[in-house]
């Protein structure tokens, strides 16, 4: 299967290397020093599952020099998705299956406006990483896991080949049920922990001992239940127990990639997180006073590293 990986961070590198040691044909989207990294020197995963390198890695500078893949991992951040889409034609083609590994909930539904819902897979990826220098991704903990799904009548074939792919590879690999409620399952985990991590400026075991800091996030992660299922989504009332519980299970040290970011000085995920959980909510008539909260406390950090008001940061 030829497998273009649009955006080589630490999801893209460590799935797409796996895939690509497995046997199939992946080329890899990225820029600067990571695409000078990946083209002169290969990729390396540093992982309790197991080390791996790849000597030879294919990597671009753009989808035209990728071409049409039968399968397309949508790995860049979640506000970076409406424009990347704008740039993903030359690997789309009539069989080409897209599948977004966003933290979000829209990255599906802004994909299948440019392409079509019957392109597009769900899909949910669980894994602690980070690009320790480039070329080189560090799989902190957590076991690797990706859930597939479709959306519409006719991805039968594309469904069965990814999740085929993924399995090969060594990947735990889900069909769940219900993607919609899965994708918003791990919304719920990422918004919460994502969110009250970056305002506690503090790592997951500190955030998830304090009483005050835990209650913030079980609120977090009502709040998302709440507009989930005033939505129309299938989200039970166990999932924020799941969750929890999944969470007190993942190593101390542990930071989302959106906390890194904001203490980094870097463009976060904010207002596809916390940001979205209070837009959805007013769409549907739900209160969400943690997220706002949220928000509102880390909007200047987010501002200045766009180098808008309050700073001059990257954009």
């Amino acid at each position: 299967m030829k497998i273009a990986v649009i955006g080589a961070g630490a999801v893209g590198t460590y799935f797409g290397a796996r895939l690509a040691a497995a046997g199939e044909e992946v080329s890899f989207l990225a820029r600067g020093r990571q695409l000078e990294a990946l083209r002169n020197r290969g990729l390396r995963i540093e992982s309790p599952a197991g080390n791996l390198r790849l000597l030879e890695v294919r990597a671009a500078d753009s989808c035209a020099e990728i071409g049409v893949a039968d399968l397309a991992l949508v790995c860049v951040k979640s506000w970076q998705v409406p424009e990347i889409a704008r740039t993903m034609g030359p690997v789309v083609g009539p069989r080409t299956a897209l599948l977004p590994f966003q933290n979000g909930v829209e990255a599906a539904g802004q994909l299948a406006a440019e392409f079509g819902w019957r392109r597009v897979l769900g899909g949910v990826c669980r894994i602690i990483a980070l690009v320790e220098s480039p070329g080189v991704t560090r799989h902190v903990g957590g076991e690797p896991l990706v859930g597939l799904g479709e959306f519409a009548a006719g991805a039968e074939g594309r469904l069965a080949a990814a999740t085929h792919a993924f399995r090969r590879s060594g990947i735990r690999t889900e069909n769940p049920p219900d993607i919609t409620a899965a994708i918003w399952e791990k919304f719920l985990f990422i918004a919460a922990v994502g969110g009250v991590g970056s305002v506690a400026r503090a790592p997951l075991g500190a955030v998830r001992e304090r009483p005050e800091t835990r209650a913030m996030l079980e609120g977090a992660m009502r709040e998302v239940l709440a507009v989930a299922v005033a939505r129309g989504v299938r989200l039970d009332a166990g999932a924020v127990e799941r969750t929890l519980a999944f969470l007190d299970t993942l190593p101390a040290d542990g930071t989302s990639s959106m906390q890194r970011d904001i203490a980094e000085g870097r463009p976060s995920e904010l207002e596809s997180l916390s940001g979205a959980v209070v837009r959805l909510g007013k769409e549907s008539g739900v209160p969400t006073p943690i997220h706002a909260f949220i928000q509102g406390s880390l909007v200047p950090q987010e501002l200045a590293a766009r180098g808008g008001p309050g700073g001059g940061g990257p954009a």
